[in-house]
């Protein structure tokens, strides 16, 4: 795939699913601690997303990079957005801050765990 093909994939990849992570592995078996961090933490938030695991494509390993302008893997996207790595998405949900951008978003979540 040409560089503006893999370009034009992530584009609609990320605009036709709510919620997406470009990680290391697949939700069911991550392959780097810090992907493994941001699918369990979605996880525990029960929201439904794509998983792309980018060590399948070496195209959309490098291109997610230069889509988004982040030099780092995994890569969180909700409704579009970037939002960002594993730090980033950590204190979120730390701070509350996750699932409030999912509401604000309108992406549904299981709110029955959050308030367990």
């Amino acid at each position: 795939m040409s560089e503006q093909a893999v370009q034009d994939w992530i584009r609609k990849t990320v605009a036709s699913n709510d919620v997406v992570l470009f990680m290391k592995g697949n939700k069911n078996f991550p392959q780097c601690g810090f992907s493994a961090q941001v699918a369990q933490i979605l996880g525990h938030v029960g929201v439904d997303y794509k998983d792309i695991n980018v060590l399948d494509d070496m195209g959309i390993r490098e291109g997610i990079k230069s889509f988004s302008q982040w030099p780092t893997i995994p890569q969180l996207y909700v409704k579009g957005e970037f939002v960002g790595g594993c730090d980033i998405i950590r204190e979120m949900f730390q701070q509350g801050e996750l699932t409030q951008l999912l509401d604000e978003k309108g992406v549904p979540y299981d709110k029955a765990r959050m308030t367990a």
